[in-house]
């Protein structure tokens, strides 16, 4: 069964994504399915190197040691093959009416999406102003932050929703309406 509505979530490091995916996933619970693209990229990292999975792909500072690792080598996938990563992260997708891919980070990302499943794609984007994001423990990384895994979407202007978790942000719960709005099509 295909999802009847696809949200691409996009934002910078600690701009909250996972945040308020988290909360938009208690809130759906059954109804919808969490899916990373950085899951099959930590995976095969985890193989790779004999490293913890859970760890990678957790919030911790075990995944930063890896990070510039990581992403080099993604990109050297990307260079073959765009799409090898949302393929392979949509293959162990469960068959939920909402799919929400918390971690688009490239244009290539949402053109992979659009052209697969067209019509049931929305995107958002999460941003939070650099003050908050340090707070909650960003620290500028040279090859890490001004690389394309996350600057690529910066001049990106096609969202169908930006929503703000940064200084002077709505509670949760109104920064989630506008994506609940957009489930009410359902």
């Amino acid at each position: 069964m295909a999802p009847s509505i696809i949200l691409l979530f996009s934002g910078k490091r600690k701009s909250g994504k996972d945040f308020l995916t988290d909360h938009l996933q208690h809130e759906l619970k059954d109804r919808c399915e969490v899916i990373k693209i950085s899951a099959p990229i930590k995976s095969h990292w985890a193989k790779e190197k004999n490293l913890n999975l859970n760890e990678l792909l957790s919030h911790s500072e075990y995944k930063e040691q890896y990070r510039l690792e990581m992403i080099r080598w993604s990109d050297s996938v990307r260079e073959k093959d765009y799409g090898y990563f949302c393929r392979e992260a949509c293959s162990h997708a469960s068959a939920k009416p909402i799919w929400i891919v918390s971690d688009i980070r490239r244009k290539t990302d949402i053109r992979w999406f659009k052209e697969t499943y067209k019509d049931l794609i929305k995107t958002i984007r999460i941003v939070a102003d650099e003050e908050t994001r340090i707070k909650r423990g960003f620290q500028f990384q040279d090859g890490v932050d001004n690389v394309a895994s996350e600057c690529d979407l910066d001049d990106y202007d096609e969202w169908d929703l930006v929503i703000n978790n940064g200084e002077g942000r709505l509670p949760v719960q109104e920064q989630l309406n506008p994506i609940h709005q957009l489930l009410s099509k359902l």
